[in-house]
């Protein structure tokens, strides 16, 4: 599980708020460029304006720095996102929007899949236990096909990312015709109401 963001030393002022915040900034667009490896804490300390003391007194490590930034990452994504089990369509096209605005997160996942090399869940917390739950009482009701409800869920997650970052095929763009982003948003939204289809 990544690491909660200023897990080492929690800012006790607004200033120091503030200054882990620029840190988590500056790092979230070193780590999107570089990767763990490539990225260096000088050019994140003169970005966030802060020095390294101050980083490692939060963040205790570069390893524990790029957790806290997916940590952060992925708490952003999960509150932008609407969770909708009567919508999954729509939550798959909102998923995709989000794709487009915050590119980070998908290249950070790439990075991550190329130097750390995961397996099995990523994020072994409690924010999709309320998505899981939600998909299962809809299958009791019958209004959404059977299966593991996880698998569901990758699944949709996994088309609304078809044209992210993290594609072999194709990146998407958001200086794109708004004519082809809404082609994609159509398909998307057509094949999960068919893939969730009773």
């Amino acid at each position: 599980m990544p690491a909660a963001p200023g897990q080492f030393g929690q800012p006790s002022t607004p200033r120091g708020e503030a200054t882990l915040r620029r840190i988590l900034d500056a790092a979230t667009d070193e780590f999107a460029v570089r990767g763990i490896a490539g990225a260096r804490m000088e050019r994140i300390t003169s970005a966030a304006r802060t020095n390294k003391a101050q980083v490692y007194a939060y963040f205790g490590s570069k390893e524990g720095l790029f957790d806290a930034v997916m940590a952060d990452r992925v708490d952003h994504a999960v509150s932008a996102v609407t969770f909708d089990v009567d919508d999954l369509p729509g939550f798959a096209v909102a998923q995709y929007d989000e794709n487009l605005r915050q590119p980070n997160l998908v290249r950070l996942i790439t990075w991550t899949r190329l130097e750390r090399h995961p397996t099995g869940h990523w994020f072994d917390t409690p924010r999709h236990e309320p998505k899981l739950a939600a998909i299962a009482g809809a299958q009791a009701d019958g209004k959404i096909r059977p299966g593991d409800p996880g698998d569901l869920l990758i699944m949709i997650m996994g088309m609304a990312g078809s044209w992210s970052p993290a594609s072999s095929v194709y990146t998407a763009s958001s200086s794109e015709p708004k004519t082809v982003h809404e082609r994609r948003r159509q398909i998307l939204r057509e094949s999960v109401a068919r893939l969730i289809a009773p």
